[in-house]
């Protein structure tokens, strides 16, 4: 699914106004209509609702959503803040619909005049500006949106919650939605964490936008969908065996980081690999034998750490890193690797920090290689970012110059192509945040790219199987008992829902 800016959102509309054709008051209607079929879901009538509407067509909407909220048997009352003494003509044109089709209380406030009084069991929604915000709100502007916020009420954003730019970052106050009914795509500041105060939990509906227009806008941001994913996908046939599924290299742990090593060669089994071979400093063998017994090992000459990576057999990828620590041995090992490896590649953890500190080693990097970095270590890579608006885009710059797949780890994970597209993973919970998360993701893509799956498929699907696997083992646990294990054994749940979606 795109992403789409406000300038594009703007084109699509009108797009769809001249060409469906429909009368721009009847595709605000439509609109309107698609939010309160969802609010419905989230509140069944009867329920008092205040609809804060401004002068712009985001108060259009609002004022439209009143009156249909008010046939469905809400107590609605509506509220204009008349920010500005001009207002859209389908603004005005709600506004007298309102005024003569309903019974709805259409209260207005000036600048100087006392707010309405909300009750606390009230559901306020915010009809105040939309996606075609361009400069931070002051004033009177400011002035409401800071006292809604203050209400113990539950609030509701149109859109976009009012204050809020679509693809920068904003500046307070910005309306603290606590559900996001937005139009026809999500917008790229859902997925920035600098935003998850005011966007809270947000879903899209479809407003019936042109589809073909959408579709030819040439947006670098998407978000994963799992009907796309689909498309990706390879059913295994019946007389398939363990040598169609490939065979990896892991390359993985020190003394007292066994336990990486471990959870990465687990996920990348259960998520189909047919064979895997790690690769350990002595002191692992046995844990890994008694941990995944359907694993292979390979002992380093070394007993504590991982001095030289073997390449002697036929694999189909590599995955290194996850708890392989940063010794002068390892980076040794790696080099000699980086050199080497003609086969797909996969860096993660410590072979990403060994990296930052050899940045040389860049020109050794095969095309297409994935680097899996959170914050932290792509922060070593790329240096700091004011912003995660900034990050993305350093992350997106990165994928394009250096020709690699970055997975930039997070709660809403961006995946960074080097045709310079991007897609946030929508799925995956706050319990995620764990020791062993990102290990058992690397063994998840790892797994695809054994498979045979271009670069980029493996890791759209590792990263989308991972979150929506987290997500299974919430529902099970709590996100309190959620743990890197645990996501692990639930990739292949995760799967079965993947093929049947």
């Amino acid at each position: 699914m795109k992403i789409l800016n406000a300038e594009e959102i703007r084109l699509a509309d009108r797009y769809t106004i001249e060409h469906e054709p429909i009368a721009s008051i009847d595709l605000m209607e439509r609109a309107s209509m698609a939010f309160v079929k969802a609010f419905e879901e989230h509140f069944p009538a009867p329920r008092k609702v205040w609809a804060m509407a401004g002068t712009g067509n985001n108060g259009g909407d609002a004022l439209a959503i009143a009156r249909l909220l008010s046939e469905r048997g809400y107590e609605v009352h509506a509220c204009i803040a008349r920010y500005s003494e001009r207002a859209s003509a389908d603004m005005k044109s709600n506004e007298l619909r309102l005024r003569r089709e309903s019974n709805v209380p259409l209260h207005e406030i000036w600048p100087g005049d006392a707010f309405p009084e909300i009750e606390r069991a009230a559901v306020i929604i915010d009809g105040l500006f939309g996606s075609g915000l361009n400069r931070p709100l002051s004033g009177f502007a400011a002035e409401v949106i800071e006292y809604l916020n203050a209400l113990p009420c539950y609030r509701v954003a149109i859109d976009i919650p009012s204050g809020m730019f679509t693809d920068r970052l904003s500046s307070a106050p910005v309306f603290r939605s606590d559900l996001c009914i937005t139009f026809q795509c999500p917008k790229l500041a859902f997925f920035m964490p600098e935003n998850q105060d005011y966007t809270g939990y947000w879903e899209v509906v479809d407003i019936g936008l042109d589809p073909s227009f959408i579709e030819r806008l040439e947006s670098p941001w998407h978000m994963t969908d799992p009907e796309d994913l689909q498309s990706l996908w390879r059913p295994r046939k019946k007389f398939d065996h363990k040598g169609k599924f490939g065979h990896i290299l892991l390359a993985a742990g020190k003394r007292g980081s066994i336990g990486a090593a471990i959870l990465s060669a687990r996920a990348a089994l259960q998520s189909g690999a047919g064979l895997l071979t790690a690769h350990l400093p002595a002191c692992g063998y046995t844990a890994m034998q008694t941990a995944v017994p359907e694993a292979m090992v390979r002992v380093d000459d070394a007993e504590d750490e991982i001095s030289k990576i073997p390449l002697d057999e036929k694999y189909n990828c590599v995955a290194a890193g996850p708890g392989m620590g940063v010794s002068p041995a390892t980076a040794r090992a790696l080099e000699e690797l980086l050199r080497s490896v003609n086969v797909p590649l996969l860096l993660d953890a410590d072979a990403l920090n060994l990296l930052a500190l050899h940045p040389e080693w860049w020109e050794l990097l095969p095309k297409n290689s994935i680097l899996t970095p959170h914050p932290g270590e792509f922060a070593r890579l790329a240096g700091k970012s004011e912003s995660h608006f900034e990050r993305v885009e350093k992350a997106r710059e990165m994928a394009m110059e250096r020709k690699v797949v970055i997975a930039l780890k997070g709660a809403c994970t961006a995946v960074c192509l080097p045709d310079g597209y991007v897609f946030f993973n929508p799925g995956g919970n706050p319990g995620m945040a764990t020791a062993g998360s990102g290990d058992v993701l690397t063994g998840v893509i790892a797994a695809f790219l054994a498979q045979g799956y271009p670069p980029a498929y493996a890791t759209r699907l590792g990263v989308y199987l991972h979150g929506l696997a987290g997500d299974l083992a919430a529902e099970e646990h709590g996100e309190l008992g959620v743990t890197a294990g645990r996501i692990s054994e639930k990739i292949g749940q995760a799967s079965l829902l993947l093929e049947s979606c």
